[in-house]
């Protein structure tokens, strides 16, 4: 392991401190790259995500992806916990949090609006960011793609229902601007370039793939904490104006995240998945396509909503936390192997994925 992924959590703590304070000291600065954007997107931190996940497009192999449909199981979870579970349970955290426990020192209105975006939030399941966190736990490149792109299918249909359903509004507009320029510029256009990347580093040597995926990873680490530094850069005046709000509508968020990851690891020990497919799926289900979220939280509520503040929210809260998972399913994950062994001879338990 290198330098930069040995101290990935370092590096990123460091980053979120540099965004806030580069923020502060150049406003006009990170307001210039905000308003580079399409519908929603921005395309500075698209290019960014576009580094971070190039190299794992690189190691797609085409003639593998037939074989994931031999082993559903680490896609029914992802489903499963994406759409049957996880906008529900946020949904009632919000109402939980805001309606009861911070309900003395929320007005009602407020309190509705932050309910509003953390639904918003666990309607909209990742599809850019899962292709970082699937590399970071040395996930199954080929499953992790078609994990993706079968959940980038459904939310076309079942997001705006949902939507409307726990938001009480008899109409969700979906953005479908900034859904079609998502796909293509964080799956398709990447996805494109690695196949055409891989097939002439294939036609050098059988080596050249793994090699030229290795030189590229320090960049992907750099191009995660660059957005780490631009995301907090963004939000740094609303940081150090509502550092109470954002911390009530932090907790919650927090909760979920963590209490559907668990979830998710206890489905994956159930079905018995290799830790290839079940790092991705539980991770999936824990983080969220945010530009959708922000996007529809605008159009319904206002840019200035509590709605919008509490989406923002979980883009900050996002990458801190999902490092802290990454970590959490390597470290079970190498477990996994010494528990088997042991299972094997008769001499310990099962392990987590077994």
């Amino acid at each position: 392991m290198g330098l930069f992924e040995r101290y990935l959590t370092l590096w990123v703590a460091l980053g979120i401190a540099a965004g806030v304070a580069l923020g502060v000291v150049m406003p006009g600065f990170f307001q210039t790259i905000a308003g580079i954007e399409i519908a929603h997107v921005n395309l500075i931190v698209a290019v960014l995500i576009w580094v971070m996940i190039y190299p794992m497009m690189i190691q797609i192999d085409w003639s593998s992806i037939k074989n994931v449909g031999k082993k559903p199981r680490g896609l029914l979870l992802t489903l499963v916990i994406n759409w049957l579970i996880k906008p529900f349970t946020m949904a009632a955290l919000g109402v939980l949090f805001f309606k009861v426990i911070f309900a003395p020192w929320v007005d009602p209105q407020s309190a509705s609006e932050y309910i509003a975006g953390m639904i918003l939030l666990g309607v909209a399941p990742c599809t850019a960011m899962v292709f970082v966190w699937s590399q970071l736990v040395k996930g199954d490149a080929n499953y992790t793609l078609v994990q993706v792109s079968v959940n980038d299918l459904i939310m076309i249909f079942a997001f705006a229902p949902i939507a409307a359903f726990l938001l009480g509004v008899t109409d969700v507009t979906v953005p479908w601007q900034t859904l079609l320029l998502s796909t293509i510029l964080y799956v398709v256009l990447p996805l494109v370039a690695g196949v055409l990347t891989r097939h002439a580093l294939q036609q050098r040597s059988p080596t050249a793939v793994g090699d030229f995926v290795a030189r590229l990873k320090p960049w992907s680490i750099t191009g995660l904490i660059a957005t780490v530094v631009l995301l907090f850069g963004f939000q740094a005046q609303t940081i150090l104006d509502k550092p109470l709000v954002i911390a009530m509508i932090a907790v919650p968020l927090l909760l979920q995240t963590y209490g559907i990851f668990l979830l998710s690891w206890v489905g994956a020990r159930l079905l018995k998945l290799p830790h290839d497919i079940a790092g991705p799926a539980c991770l999936i289900g824990t983080s969220n396509f945010f530009e959708l979220a922000v996007a529809v939280a605008i159009s319904l509520f206002g840019l200035h909503s509590g709605a919008a503040l509490a989406t923002v929210v979980g883009v900050l809260v996002e990458v801190p936390v999902m490092l802290s998972l990454v970590a959490l399913v390597n470290r079970w994950g190498k477990q996994a192997p010494a528990a088997r062994l042991a299972q094997a001879t008769g001499h310990g338990p099962q392990g987590p994925l077994a």
